[in-house]
Parts: C-alpha cells; sequence; structure tokens
C-alpha cells in the first residue's frame, strides 16, 4: 500500500520518499552523519548544526530530491561502488524523522544560555544512532518503527512492504521478481 509515508512508484514531485530505498545509499548518508556530527562536536562551532538539521528535514520531506549528501550516496556513490540493496521506505522516512527531531532539539537548546550542553548530547546520540547504521546495517528508527507497527501504534498497512518488500516488484514471466 503506497499511503502518506511513501511514493507511489513513477510519482515525482519535490515531495515524497523513495518506496523501497536502497539501503547502501542510506548507510553511506549515515556515515556523511558521523562526520558531521563528530567535526560539530569537536570543533564546538555552532555553523555546523545546519547542515546536519537541513538534512535531516530535507531527507525527511524530500527523500534524495532535497539532500546534497543523499543525492551524492544515491546518485553518485553507491550506483557506482555498490550493488543495490532495496528496502521498505517508510521505516527509513520514520528515522529520519526521528533525526530532524533530535537534530532540531540541538540547535534550540544552542540558543539557551545554560543547556548548551544538551546540544552536543544530542549530537553524540545521533552520531552514535548513525554510526550503528553506518558500520553495521543497525537502523535504530527503523527498529522503533517495527516497534510501533508490533504495537498497533503505526498500522501495518502504513508499510505492507515491510513484510514482504518483493510485494513492490511485478513478477516477470518466468515468476521472478524483476528487481534490478
Amino acid at each position: 500500500m503506497h499511503g502518506a509515508v511513501g511514493n507511489a512508484p513513477g510519482k515525482r514531485g519535490i515531495v515524497g520518499f523513495p518506496n523501497p530505498t536502497n539501503e547502501v545509499a542510506s548507510r553511506l548518508v549515515a556515515g556523511m552523519v558521523v562526520l558531521m556530527c563528530a567535526a560539530t562536536i569537536v570543533t564546538r562551532e555552532a555553523w555546523l548544526l545546519i547542515p546536519i538539521v537541513y538534512g535531516f528535514w530535507a531527507r525527511l520531506i524530500g527523500g534524495p530530491k532535497l539532500s546534497p549528501a543523499s543525492a551524492i550516496a544515491s546518485k553518485v556513490l553507491a550506483p557506482r561502488f555498490f550493488a543495490p540493496k532495496l528496502v521498505a521506505g517508510p521505516p527509513k522516512r520514520f528515522a529520519q524523522g526521528i533525526g530532524a527531531a533530535i537534530s532540531s532539539v540541538a540547535v534550540a537548546c544552542w540558543f539557551v544560555p545554560g543547556i548548551r550542553v544538551v546540544t552536543w548530547w544530542a549530537l553524540g546520540i545521533l552520531g552514535f544512532a548513525a554510526f550503528l547504521e553506518a558500520a553495521g546495517g543497525f537502523c535504530l528508527g527503523c527498529k522503533a518503527f517495527a516497534l510501533l507497527i508490533k504495537i498497533g501504534v503505526v498500522p501495518e498497512e502504513v508499510c505492507a512492504d515491510c513484510a514482504d518488500i518483493s510485494r513492490r516488484f511485478p513478477k516477470s514471466e518466468g515468476g521472478g521478481s524483476l528487481q534490478r
């Protein structure tokens, strides 16, 4: 099912998230997030928060269309060096939403004297989660999304593809999927 969380096949536009999405590109973007979070924490340069928060919001709203890091990962690095691994888009989009919320908290706390330490903690959490995704393919936001489906907070219809990604591809005459 193609709900508000994912794009219908062939749908074009600025707003939307790819479904399915390439796990390899997601992991490459996560590696970039790790580097940006580490650089911001080490240098304590507040302006570095801007590309971090922008990146999460851009990926949440438009996937690789609005995010330079996603565009580089999905259009340049992933296809050039790795075979694609397609996964359901809604859990990855949910993870970007968590990143958008945490990075927004980091930015907001930067402007409040006395609680700037929360900025660094928030970036540490983001960097840790991104490291798990980049290094091991373990997406904390995706696991949270699956748990929310399991306990009934998110309806299963939001991500029917989460249970069976092959549903996203038409069957060939030989019975197999037409995955690239």
